[in-house]
């Protein structure tokens, strides 16, 4: 399984793999970014089975860079993850055709869509 980070904060990287790793018993591979550009630009070369994207980075926010990962590949599963959970966060990730919103209070939701063999 691979499984790449979007999040310009370190922190907030490191809690989500260990959140992952405490839950999951196969082997994952993490590809870390921490801006939406450079999860684009290395998309096709990581070929992860799962994008985490923040939205709110420096040089590209994460509804757009989902919008670029899906043109690259539309079956590409990007789920939005952000700190700001209004209605108008969740508006733009069905938008962007994410699989999902996950709000960063309450991480527990990412397993609604992150799928195991």
């Amino acid at each position: 399984m691979k499984i790449m980070i979007v999040d310009d904060h370190e922190a907030t990287r490191k809690i989500l793999k260990s959140i992952i790793l405490l839950h999951i018993t196969e082997t994952i591979e993490f590809f870390e970014y921490d801006d939406g550009e450079d999860a684009v630009q290395n998309f096709v070369s990581d070929t992860p089975d799962y994008v985490l994207m923040d939205v709110e980075m420096k040089k590209m926010n994460g509804f757009e860079a989902t919008n670029l990962i899906l043109k690259k590949n539309p079956s590409a599963k990007v789920i939005i993850m952000t700190s700001n959970n209004s209605s108008y966060f969740r508006d733009k990730a069905k938008e962007a055709n994410s699989i999902g919103f996950v709000a960063k209070d309450d991480l527990s939701h990412l397993f609604n869509y992150l799928h195991f063999s």
